[in-house]
């Protein structure tokens, strides 16, 4: 992610890097879109992928990491 101060960006999007390709707006708010999806998908009833102890356990792993690559969209 861009070391540049949030006031000089014109976007609402963070500024995302993959692999040393800049993302464009469009990109960006459709990785964010996607996350924000999952994660909902993933907090969906008890056990969104399978109801043993290993669906739960994934379901609650990706609710974690979704949750922090979130935080960190929403912080840019």
């Amino acid at each position: 992610m861009s070391g540049e101060p949030l006031e000089l960006r014109m976007s609402g999007e963070p500024q995302i890097e993959i692999n040393g390709t800049k993302l464009s707006e469009g990109q960006a708010m459709a990785l964010r879109v996607a996350c924000t999806s999952f994660f909902q998908k993933m907090s969906e009833g008890d056990s969104p992928l399978g109801p043993d102890e290993l669906g739960r356990r994934m379901a609650a792993l990706y609710r974690e990491r979704l949750r922090e690559v979130l935080w960190l969209i929403s912080a840019a």
